[in-house]
């Protein structure tokens, strides 16, 4: 019995070695599996991948140029007065207020024209045209200030950029000058600060880059709003004639020109480019609505009819 057994076996092994051998191939084709190694195979060249596998940075839609031209969206940076659901909430509320009212782009040194509510003038309304001295703060508390001289007197009027009683604003004169701010008039020779109430708008051919005004201003005699010597102006012609020798070394001993080498102050100051991208970001479909609108209207204002027809 065992011998039928292992006869019967062997048998059964022997069939199928041929099955798999010979299964699904010509009869002059056969197929064995062996436990030696297989010869290697000539290496097959590498070709060239077309679509790199390194990730690459999504370059943003937002232009470059919104964080002057919108700065008042950019958060306060002092860590203290932070607090990102209120300024989401207000970056809102400019968005609806900005689709009531256009807010052209302007600078410190443009001339601007605005129109506001005024319960005691004739119309009850009221237009002040004057050069922009000064921006400032940001979200809903953004403020200008603009300075005229009508009749020999000096005038300021401070508004806020977002308030509901402005009707209009108006950019007579698109310009940048060398100072951030242009506080020293208030101490200049009138001439530099008057402007005509009647004035036309200026437009700029569009795509064009922003003029920068490098008139320099004479300052009158002292006693002046503040001690210019110490703020290093660029758009002052004559502070050395009225600064003496006292004056000057006091400026030099409180001066502190290494602060533009301090980085981590220079940090605390700004708003790090992430996060302006991504304020901008989230503004960007409103914003760029409204200046599509915005130049569609500049075309018609500067469209010619023709006094001729062909």
């Amino acid at each position: 019995m065992n011998y039928l057994y292992r006869n019967n076996s062997a048998n059964r092994i022997v069939w199928l070695m041929k099955t798999l051998c010979t299964d699904g191939l010509p009869a002059s084709t056969t197929r064995c599996y062996s436990t030696k190694l297989a010869p290697e195979s000539p290496p097959v060249p590498k070709v060239a991948s077309t679509v790199s596998n390194v990730p690459t940075e999504r370059k943003s839609i937002v232009p470059p140029n919104y964080r002057y031209v919108y700065q008042e969206f950019l958060p306060d940076p002092k860590v203290e007065w932070r607090n990102s659901v209120r300024e989401k909430l207000e970056r809102k509320d400019m968005l609806d207020r900005r689709a009531n009212i256009d807010i052209p782009e302007f600078y410190v040194g443009s001339i601007v024209a605005v129109t506001s509510s005024d319960l005691h003038a004739e119309n009850k309304t009221a237009r002040f045209v004057g050069i922009c001295i000064l921006r400032e703060k940001c979200g809903l508390r953004a403020r200008f200030i603009l300075r005229n001289v009508i009749d020999h007197q000096g005038i300021e009027i401070s508004y806020d950029l977002y308030d509901p009683t402005l009707q209009k604003i108006e950019v007579l004169r698109l310009e940048k000058r060398l100072d951030e701010n242009l506080l020293y008039l208030r101490d200049a020779l009138d001439e530099y600060s008057t402007f005509d109430v009647n004035m036309e708008p200026e437009i700029l051919p569009e795509g064009s880059p922003v003029p920068i005004n490098d008139v320099k201003v004479v300052l009158k005699p002292r006693p002046w709003y503040a001690r210019w010597e110490r703020h290093n102006l660029q758009g002052v012609a004559n502070i050395d004639e009225h600064t003496n020798e006292r004056r000057r070394r006091k400026a030099e001993a409180v001066a502190t020109p290494w602060e533009k080498y301090d980085l981590m102050k220079e940090y605390r100051r700004t708003i790090p480019e992430e996060e302006q991208k991504e304020i901008f970001t989230e503004i960007y479909s409103q914003i760029h609505s409204l200046e599509l609108a915005r130049k569609k209207m500049k075309r018609k204002r500067t469209f010619v009819k023709p006094t001729k027809l062909a």
